[in-house]
């Protein structure tokens, strides 16, 4: 009805309409088809899915992932790691049931090693997955009619690359196992129905947090698919991202042992369970270390979602680690807990996440630096200051504000019974909430104070600006000492909300200890 003067039209609309409307048919017909093949037990098949479905299923999964990775790569659309994030999430969910939604060599060979694979199944899913991967990198550079080559972004080496892919990789199989391969948190008698979102939300935190260093593929069907769809540039990189994904996945496999040793006992005892001290530090650690890191890597690399990757990074790893330790990863929510009583953690074990959880951040804090070095903004301080036109009290009471709400929400539903539905004894919303509360406050006080809301961030970037200053730019330690005061606080605050809001828990607590 309407055409911008000066601008051209193919075809008129009417038959752009028809066009259009056919192939979005076809498409619904194809997804019918594929369907009636992967999910043949809803018209009848009694049999369990065969090599056949699970293959079908995988390429299908592959397929639309690379195919999403291309043209999202070269459209060069806003938030591309959570288009990406959601299309690996969706097709989790869809072929989960019957292929176990690997989707990545790299998970298959780290579900293989954590015993929660047959090795004989393995060659057939990388062939299958790989397979997937060049396909739709060829035909998707072939609908743009360019390609995405893989390399180190920027001003980074290989060295840096690698290193991030091993990371992200590791960090994307080991949700991967805790989320959906663990005895406890996936139940084959309670399975949780947040797997696939955890799994997913790893892109989200990596893919913004390494995007501009190594590309984020963190799968080799990935890496080798965009290599050799883009051969005039160069064909070999994707075999050596390949391989430190499979070394990541491997770290991730052998330190899963560690964190769940209880997949690997008499099963009769995983209802009552208790994880020892140690794996609850290595879980707090862990946890911490990628948030911190993925906060890092964000501001090296000039992120203007650095909230919302943090997000991502804290709600996966709180989905992943929650029945471990209890996924506090800061200091201000561990103090909440400790405050808030109901033998929820005691002073030994609080103390003792407390001085994990920021050694976790100084550590990250010092790996981030070493790509700050490297980075387009080397020259750029990142350091923890008050923003333009604050002071550092100011900036405190954003803290003190935010980290309240998160530990209020920590406690709120996290660790009373979850609403909804009671046919699962696995809340589906509490890491969702939490990390949540990561992208309300990064983003609603983010410019007044940075908005980290935890101690132990805090810690990491007081650490790295100490080891690496730009022009000698550094902020005084006492900037850490008085925000971590501030954010602790806010943890009390959130757990005296949280007494005054839900006594109820606390009538319950007192009745338990009288009977």
């Amino acid at each position: 009805m309407y055409t911008p003067k000066g601008a051209t039209m193919i075809g008129s609309n009417g038959v752009n309409l028809l066009l259009l409307g056919v192939w979005e048919i076809a498409g619904g017909l194809l997804a019918s088809l594929i369907f009636r093949v992967t999910h043949a037990q809803e018209f009848g098949q009694a049999t369990p899915p065969g090599m056949v479905q699970k293959c079908a299923c995988e390429f299908l999964g592959v397929f639309v992932l690379v195919f999403t990775v291309v043209c999202q790569s070269l459209s060069g659309a806003a938030f591309g790691a959570t288009s990406i994030a959601c299309s690996l999430m969706v097709m989790i969910y869809a072929t989960g049931p019957i292929s176990g939604g690997h989707l990545n060599p790299a998970v298959s060979f780290a579900l293989a090693l954590s015993e929660k694979m047959k090795w004989s199944e393995v060659p057939v899913y990388w062939i299958t997955q790989l397979m997937a991967g060049i396909l739709a990198g060829f035909m998707a550079c072939s609908l743009f009619t360019d390609t995405v080559d893989v390399a180190p972004k920027d001003t980074y080496s290989g060295w840096h690359a690698y290193l991030a892919e091993t990371l992200y990789t590791f960090m994307l199989c080991f949700v991967v196992l805790n989320a959906a391969g663990s005895k406890r948190n996936n139940s084959p008698t309670d399975g949780n129905n947040f797997f696939a979102l955890a799994i997913g939300f790893v892109i989200i935190a990596g893919g913004n947090a390494v995007g501009r260093v190594s590309g984020a593929a963190f799968n080799p069907a990935v890496a080798i698919g965009l290599d050799l769809s883009s051969h005039q540039k160069g064909v070999g990189n994707g075999f050596l991202w390949t391989l430190f994904e499979l070394v990541g996945a491997g770290i991730a496999a052998a330190i899963y042992r560690d964190v769940r040793p209880e997949d690997y006992g008499n099963e009769s005892d995983l209802d009552t369970y208790k994880p020892a001290l140690l794996s609850k530090l290595l879980s707090e650690f862990l946890g911490v270390f990628f948030l911190v890191l993925t906060v890092g890597l964000n501001l090296c690399n000039g992120s203007a979602v650095t909230a919302w990757s943090a997000a991502a990074a804290l709600m996966c790893m709180i989905y992943s680690l929650g029945d471990v330790s209890g996924a506090h990863f800061n200091p201000a929510v561990t103090l909440a807990c400790m405050a808030s009583g109901r033998d929820l953690i005691n002073t030994f074990d609080g103390l003792a996440y407390m001085v994990v959880q920021v050694l976790a951040g100084v550590i990250a804090g010092c790996l981030y630096s070493v790509f700050h070095r490297s980075s387009l903004k080397e020259t750029s301080p990142i350091t923890l200051t008050p923003g333009d036109g604050f002071s550092i009290y100011q900036a405190g009471m954003a803290e003190f504000a935010a980290t309240a709400l998160l530990a209020y929400i920590v406690l709120s539903c996290a660790t009373v019974a979850h609403a909804g539905s009671q046919k699962t004894k696995n809340s589906f919303y509490f890491a969702l909430c939490i990390g949540s509360c990561v992208t309300v406050g990064g983003f609603a006080v983010g410019a007044a104070s940075g908005g980290e809301l935890n101690p132990a961030v805090a810690a990491g970037i007081a650490t790295a600006s100490s080891v690496f200053q730009p022009g000698g730019q550094s902020a005084p330690m006492a900037n850490f000492v008085t925000l971590g005061l501030y954010e602790l606080a806010g943890g009390l605050l959130g757990a005296v909300a949280f007494q005054a809001t839900h006594a109820k828990q606390y009538v319950d607590v007192c009745a338990g200890s009288a009977l």
